[in-house]
């Protein structure tokens, strides 16, 4: 942020007092750094299909959403507040754009299940080219099934969990909710289950999701620290997320 805290606090405080426009631009500007953030957490789904100026660009209508409805006397900080916001703009655009038509979801279940098929099979993980066979294309056709996959997966393991299980990646405590064991044991389950659903993964794919999901970096900082491109990396949390998709379905049997 460009600005120190006790500065935002006094913005903070004349525009809830004056909702003065002027205030409210250097809002905009004080945050845009949080926008930055989250456009480039979320490239990792788009690889090279969505320009990361326009992610920056959606999100800039999640951060004034943010601002307009943000009520400082409540004990919620603002950049988590925002976080949530500016996700969801640039999720709401891309999703209006009607970037994953029906063939492109069907052809994301034939991958997750191809996985599925092939590492019960074996007990191993699946190379490229098991895969590849199994589904009747080249690998190099895979890989670009797998770029253009990614852009409809749009779930993260966050949204997967909150769906299915009712709370979300960061938010699995064992603390809490003291008078129904059932769900805590449910949450200590899904974590172990999660943890050695990760564990599992090939190398590489182990490295992507624990930098994005717990060191929570951006598609750029992986691609760095990787040192391969960032549709590699974007590649990489595909089959990652396809292999766990397929694996924590099981879940629901199980649980």
């Amino acid at each position: 942020m460009s600005g120190s805290a006790s500065y935002r606090q006094q913005l903070w405080k004349k525009y809830s007092e004056t909702r003065d426009q002027v205030i409210k631009e250097q809002l905009i500007i004080e945050y845009s750094e949080l926008v930055k953030y989250v456009a480039g957490r979320l490239s990792i789904y788009f690889g090279s299909n969505v320009e990361y100026d326009d992610l920056v660009g959606y999100g800039v209508f999640g951060l004034i959403d943010a601002i307009d409805k943000f009520d400082i006397s409540k004990n919620v900080k603002f950049e988590t507040y925002a976080s949530l916001r500016i996700r969801g703009a640039i999720i709401d655009a891309i999703r209006e754009q009607d970037w994953a038509p029906r063939s492109l979801r069907k052809k994301s279940k034939e991958l997750e299940k191809a996985y599925s098929e092939i590492e019960n099979k074996l007990g191993r993980s699946a190379s490229d080219k098991e895969v590849a066979d199994k589904l009747g294309i080249s690998v190099d056709e895979l890989h670009k099934l797998l770029q253009e996959v990614n852009m409809s997966q749009m779930i993260s393991l966050e949204d997967y969990l909150e769906q299915n299980h009712e709370t979300g990646f960061d938010t699995l405590s064992l603390d809490g909710d003291k008078e129904r064991p059932e769900q805590r044991m449910e949450i200590i389950e899904v974590k172990e289950i999660l943890a050695d659903t990760i564990d599992k993964l090939p190398e590489k794919e182990k490295l992507v999701v624990t930098l994005y999901y717990y060191e929570e970096l951006t598609l750029k900082e992986i691609s760095k620290i990787m040192e391969v491109s960032e549709s590699r990396v974007s590649q990489l949390h595909t089959k990652a997320i396809l292999r766990m998709r397929s694996k924590l379905e099981k879940m629901k049997s199980v649980i």
